[in-house]
């Protein structure tokens, strides 16, 4: 069963949006591990939009499950941030700066060597590294070449196209799967996966060990609760 990672940079923006602590990010992250959540996912942003840099300190203090941080590694204060906390996991992913969003993974071929001292650095102060991708076999045996532990599957895709036709929808990502277990590299997912689509792509994608969901879950938990939701998301991974 792959582990649920809840990302709770949505309650950071609700939190920001009226200043104070209301709610309480340490509070909530609490909870969700309370609630049945195997991981924490945060992803700062160098303009501080919803996860503050402090949050990722107060965070890491009293965090008992897996503990992921995702963001741009070109950016040197991320890299400082990360390097400070040493968490469980940390995920590089390619943003630009001033983006909403992540929106596409790393162009590991062009990216290759960049990315093997990024993640060399990253290994050797003992923490697992992953790296953002799109479902491109050539990308995944790149990624490959870079030392990185783990691949994150870029899912948005997936979600996008899984009412039109979700056969069609899930075969690029099972293709990079399998290029992933046949390279030894551990697999993530994430970026829209929900409580309509997440049981079918866990069900057909092969060693898939973890997956990364905030806004759909933070999104649902507002109608039908934190601690509910969790374990209906936890109930579509029990494959």
């Amino acid at each position: 069963m792959a582990k649920l990672s809840v990302n709770i940079n949505k309650i950071a923006t609700l939190r920001n949006s009226r200043g104070g602590n209301n709610p309480d990010l340490v509070k909530v992250a609490l909870d969700c591990e309370r609630f049945g959540a195997e991981g924490i996912t945060v992803h700062p942003r160098p303009d501080e939009r919803h996860i503050r840099y402090q949050d990722v300190f107060d965070l890491k203090a009293v965090i008992n499950t897996e503990f992921n941080i995702e963001g741009n590694c070109s950016e040197q204060k991320f890299v400082d941030l990360v390097l400070a906390n040493k968490p469980a996991q940390v995920t590089l992913v390619p943003d630009a700066l001033g983006q909403i969003t992540s929106n596409h993974g790393w162009d590991t071929i062009t990216h290759k060597s960049y990315l093997q001292d990024m993640v060399a650095m990253f290994k050797e102060a003992g923490i697992r590294v992953s790296i953002f991708v799109d479902p491109i076999a050539e990308m995944v045996e790149a990624a490959a070449l870079t030392g990185t532990d783990r691949i994150e599957l870029y899912t948005e895709a997936y979600a996008h196209d899984f009412f039109k036709n979700k056969e069609e929808a899930i075969k690029p990502y099972v293709v990079a799967a399998e290029a992933a277990n046949a390279l030894g590299l551990g697999l993530n997912a994430g970026h829209d996966l929900d409580l309509h689509n997440l049981k079918y792509f866990s069900e057909n994608i092969p060693g898939l060990l973890e997956v990364s969901i905030g806004h759909a879950l933070i999104s649902d938990a507002l109608y039908l609760g934190l601690e509910n939701t969790i374990q209906l998301y936890l109930r579509q991974l029990s494959n």
